[in-house]
């Protein structure tokens, strides 16, 4: 049974409070896989964080008496986002490990953008003139921070682009997955989708696995219980007023991550960077006010 999703103003704050304490959460969490990743090979940091992960989801699904084993499981929109988050994740995790965290996070920002222009394209949804423009200007905001013609410009700029788009195509076939399969089941699956990536990213690295010191462990075992608790409470605020009242607060992701990203690991931010910033802000903050007119 849907829950009854309140409207009334105290509804919509509490709400929007959810979901900034959920976007906080997922930069600590970036950061501490960030810190992780320093020391441990990257399929390992996916291993244990996918493995953490699951089985608290696996803990829960079982005290709610929910099946982890549902025959919808294995309906094609899962196994469509299963692959999809497999690649998100591997890639999200590779940007954040060998970009710059605050870059990586500003990127991921561009989920929505492609996510709507998905809908239109996949599930037949209308997107006017006006949300395409923006979807193509906030593309725009991403080509700006990634500078390919620019002299720093790698291939591991790529990354955090890449990520985006799993992370995308997940959102996508997260909306087509049966509705028999609640939160705490696709957040399972979705953890264990982090196992396969680092199984699979273990055999292109080819790097050992290397003993866990008291640091390293402190961070997985930290991220995992801090993306939980981020998984959780977006699924609160979500849950809690209206969605185009509290997913605009989904982009205070950007300030959390830019924020750790020069404190933490001394990144330096210039001008090209705020600029695609606020583009790609400025868009997704337009499409959500269009679709809430429409």
């Amino acid at each position: 049974m849907t829950p009854q999703i309140q409207t009334d103003p105290r509804s919509n704050l509490i709400g929007s409070a959810w979901m900034i304490a959920a976007m906080a959460l997922f930069a600590i969490e970036d950061a501490l896989l960030k810190g992780a990743s320093a020391d441990l090979p990257i399929w390992q940091v996916l291993l244990l964080f996918g493995t953490g992960g699951s089985m608290i989801f696996a803990c829960v699904t079982t005290l709610r008496g929910g099946r982890l084993f549902h025959p919808d499981v294995l309906s094609r929109p899962m196994k469509i986002r299963v692959f999809f988050e497999i690649l998100g994740r591997m890639f999200y995790l590779l940007a954040i490990a060998l970009t710059p965290l605050s870059s990586a996070t500003v990127i991921l920002q561009a989920t929505p953008l492609v996510v709507v222009a998905g809908a239109a394209l996949f599930f037949g949804e209308t997107v006017g003139w006006r949300r395409w423009s923006s979807i193509a200007i906030g593309l725009v905001g991403v080509v700006i921070i990634i500078r390919p013609t620019g002299d720093s410009f790698t291939m591991l700029s790529l990354l955090a682009v890449f990520g985006m788009l799993g992370f995308a195509g997940r959102d996508l076939a997260s909306r087509a997955a049966p509705a028999t399969l609640g939160a705490d089941v696709l957040g399972f699956y979705g953890f264990l989708s982090v196992v396969v990536a680092g199984i699979a990213y273990r055999f292109y690295e080819g790097a050992p696995m290397v003993a866990l010191t008291g640091n390293t462990g402190a961070y997985i075992a930290t991220a995992v219980v801090i993306g939980t608790m981020a998984y959780a409470s977006l699924m609160k605020a979500m849950r809690t007023g209206e969605v185009s009242a509290v997913t605009p607060f989904r982009y205070s992701r950007l300030l959390f991550g830019i924020g750790l990203g020069v404190f933490l690991f001394k990144e330096q931010l210039d001008q090209t960077m705020w600029i695609g910033s606020a583009l790609i802000v400025a868009s997704g903050l337009y499409i959500l006010w269009r679709g809430r007119k429409a």
